[in-house]
């Protein structure tokens, strides 16, 4: 799907870019977002003005089209209902909840478009963002400059240490660092740091294929097809309270942890590569959150996660 451009002069505002996305008249500020349940005016009957600073897009039309596993919680799984405020996934008669899908809401109303979850493979997330499938990517994406390369990415919108974790009667559970975990099978996520960065730091482990999902990544743990795997801390929470033979191994701040770069435990989410207006239109929204906003976020989507997501 090709993307109609806003060129916008310098001097306009965001808020007059969130205007339009509302199908406002291009003057003044903009009014108080939408609600998502109604539809908004399609961005091309917006006018449009040159400028040689650049383009400034938004999305194409009044829908914001929000790409995720839905298979990943807390940060977005599927369930059966709208119960807790989830939101239907595009094609399916099933919704998407969890901590993205809270902020994939507050994006449209600060837009005043509609919402819609398109349910994707992980490795298919960004090109669906390059193609221009989809306006923008949620789903509990570590901010890479791999990543950083294909797509541009908002502020932060979660920090999370990376962690472990085992069943509660292997030998492995007592262990007080990375290095506790010799002769241990391993995997994780395919495409993930926890895979590709984390997981040849731990000696003496047999690294076993990387899971094409988190759930795959649990099932090969609870199963015992592998002793170990590298996730994030929310996802292990999430994991614990589904398996609760589970446990996470948390070695943050100590000398058996992890090498990683900020950056690599930072959480983003990504739009499409020099689509600027959509990418201040999220960090204003990111802005008005504080880092125990998102715990306390974070914390409810654990609550309510269904125990047998997919």
């Amino acid at each position: 799907m090709k993307r109609k451009l806003l060129s916008l002069v310098s001097a306009v505002s965001l808020s007059l870019c969130l205007a339009a996305c509302s199908g406002g008249s291009g003057t003044g500020t903009a009014s108080s977002p939408a609600s998502t349940d109604t539809a908004s005016p399609a961005l091309s009957v917006a006018a449009q003005e040159e400028t040689s600073s650049g383009d400034v897009k938004l999305v194409e039309s009044g829908t914001l089209k929000v790409a995720m596993e839905c298979a990943y919680a807390p940060f977005n799984w599927t369930q059966a209902d709208d119960s807790n405020g989830a939101v239907p996934i595009s094609g399916t008669s099933d919704y998407a909840y969890g901590y993205d899908v809270m902020f994939a809401k507050e994006i449209a109303q600060e837009l005043g478009c509609e919402l819609e979850i398109v349910k994707m493979e992980w490795d298919a997330l960004i090109p669906a963002l390059q193609s221009g499938t989809v306006d923008a990517v949620i789903a509990g994406q570590c901010i890479t400059a791999d990543r950083a390369a294909q797509v541009d990415f908002s502020d932060p919108y979660y920090y999370a240490s990376i962690v472990c974790l085992v069943k509660s009667d292997s030998p492995y559970a007592s262990a007080t660092g990375i290095d506790g975990f010799e002769g241990a099978t391993a995997t994780s996520q395919l495409g993930t740091v926890w895979y590709d960065t984390c997981l040849p730091q731990v000696p003496g482990i047999e690294l076993l294929p990387a899971q094409e999902s988190v759930p795959a990544m649990l099932v090969a743990l609870d199963s015992g097809a592998v002793d170990l795997v590298v996730t994030d801390q929310p996802t292990a929470l999430s994991a614990c309270k589904a398996y609760p033979d589970m446990v996470m191994l948390d070695f943050s701040g100590t000398e058996g942890d992890f090498d990683v770069s900020e950056e690599e435990t930072n959480f983003g989410i990504s739009v499409q590569k020099g689509n600027t207006g959509l990418t201040e239109a999220i960090n204003q929204v990111l802005s008005r959150y504080t880092t125990d906003d998102y715990t306390a976020m974070m914390d409810e989507a654990i609550s309510v996660q269904p125990l047998n997501n997919d």
